[in-house]
């Protein structure tokens, strides 16, 4: 028997045993979400952070100017992505972890130590901007190693239904920021949480600082990891790639996959995605003035209620193939935005003579459950389009590109699309004087291309990964 043989007849299984599959995905699983909760901080953020961190203009240039630093750490994603991706397919999946893990954990909790811009002036934003930054870089590296090492521990028939744990991820870290902001805001009240007042730090700073025990519990998971299998096999073969990212783009079937991974996976749900949790969020309180309480609520309880269709969507994925169900979510949303966000302007009370912001107590108890319902039919949307993503991305690429592959077409689609739509949305009201009509077209226009893009894709549902 020849050595090479040998070696692959040493190798270790590809699926394991129940038990395994649970610690692989918590682990995974959990180290995702508090890298999670430490990006969408600054987005639950967003529209307070204008006035703490950029000069003082009007309060729509102070927003647009957040939200344009929210959009920085999308656009260094693909960057994480290359720099990630690369070492990944290199060295391996689980050192990688620990690298994007302790650089997203340590640019978050230093926002918790940040001086303000009336305290130190630019050089606040500049700051701010920089561990921005660091963040989207850890991010473009943690998801793709994520999804690509559960799925290369589970069985072929349940790709979809195992890395929508994954998928979960992103919404319960948005859920969980928005939770410890809101606690925080309420425990210490608006002024304590804005300026510290008869506290020792500003309330704002905690949810930042958090992220100091989040990742000592994070790193300790995580070391605990064992490497993917199907990369050990690879290794114990001699089959790595040396160059992972050149081999991406030379080949030109591997590239055909990455600009199918681009276009015809993550434009559509990064519409789709974006648009159902972050500006949605957004429009209830820069264009609707709902006070920051029932905004929150609103939010959670819809994100509580929808978290578990990533399940669902996941394991239909499975059965029906990933494709139908992606495109059936881009195909409601477009038909669907306009009417959404004209109905959520409908149920939220006008503001009185004198009023700043629509409170809680405005707000009869039919109209917000009505407000819950239609941030959570959206919420539907991104979980029938980001449920099986991770599973048809992973799909598209060889096991010795595939941490690269996948996480260059993910986060390049992302930085093109994610980012940028809450400016985007929020620059398309304040130029058309607060209507909707825009917003609603351009979000619906963007989900109908995204349509013909996913239908591109190849469906490789239940196929070996190994082929």
């Amino acid at each position: 028997m020849s050595e090479q043989a040998a070696a692959q007849l040493d190798a270790p299984e590809v699926f394991t045993d129940k038990a395994t599959l649970r610690r692989v995905i918590t682990a995974s699983s959990l180290g995702t979400l508090f890298e999670w909760y430490d990006f969408y901080l600054y987005g639950s953020l967003a529209v307070f952070f204008g006035s703490k961190f950029f000069p003082a203009q009007s309060e729509t240039a102070q927003l647009l100017a957040s939200l344009a630093t929210f959009g920085a750490g999308f656009g260094v994603r693909p960057l994480g992505a290359l720099v990630f991706g690369h070492i990944g397919d290199l060295i391996g999946r689980k050192y990688t972890f620990l690298v994007t893990m302790a650089t997203m954990g340590l640019s978050t909790a230093l926002v918790g130590l940040l001086p303000t811009y009336d305290h130190i002036g630019i050089w606040a934003t500049i700051i701010l901007v920089f561990l921005r930054l660091l963040q989207g870089l850890a991010l473009g590296g943690e998801y793709g190693g994520a999804a690509t090492y559960v799925a290369e521990h589970v069985p072929d028939e349940r790709r979809g239904y195992y890395t929508s744990y994954i998928q979960t991820t992103a919404t319960l870290g948005f859920f969980a920021s928005m939770a410890i902001i809101g606690l925080t805001r309420w425990a210490l009240g608006e002024e304590g949480f804005k300026t510290g007042a008869g506290h020792l730090i500003a309330g704002w700073r905690i949810p930042f600082l958090i992220s100091f025990v989040l990742l000592a519990i994070s790193l300790y998971i995580r070391v605990k990891m064992q490497e993917s299998p199907l990369f050990t096999k690879l290794k114990k073969t001699g089959s790595i790639s040396r160059n992972p990212l050149k081999e991406s783009f030379t080949n030109p079937v591997n590239l055909r996959y990455v600009l199918l991974a681009l276009f015809g996976a993550t434009a559509g749900q990064g519409v789709v995605w974006y648009t159902g949790q972050f500006y949605a969020l957004t429009f209830l309180q820069a264009v609707l003035k709902v006070h920051w309480l029932p905004a929150y609520l609103i939010i959670s309880v819809a994100l509580l209620f929808g978290a578990p269709l990533f399940l669902f969507f996941g394991h239909l994925s499975d059965r029906v193939g990933r494709k139908k169900v992606m495109l059936w979510g881009c195909l409601l949303a477009a038909l669907t935005y306009v009417p959404i966000y004209m109905a959520m302007r409908h149920f939220v009370p006008a503001l009185l003579p004198g009023q700043k912001v629509v409170e809680l107590a405005a707000i009869p108890a039919f109209n917000l459950v009505m407000l819950m319902a239609l941030v959570f039919l959206q919420i539907i949307y991104v979980t029938m389009v980001y449920g099986p993503i991770a599973a048809i991305l992973v799909e598209m690429f060889p096991t010795r590109i595939r941490y690269t592959g996948m996480s260059l077409g993910y986060q390049i689609g992302a930085a093109l699309v994610g980012g940028p739509m809450p400016l985007i949305a929020t620059a398309l009201i304040a130029y058309f004087s607060g209507s909707y009509v825009p917003v609603g077209l351009f979000l619906a226009a963007c989900a109908l291309v995204s349509i013909a893009a996913v239908a591109l894709a190849r469906d490789r549902s239940g196929q070996p990964l190994d082929e």
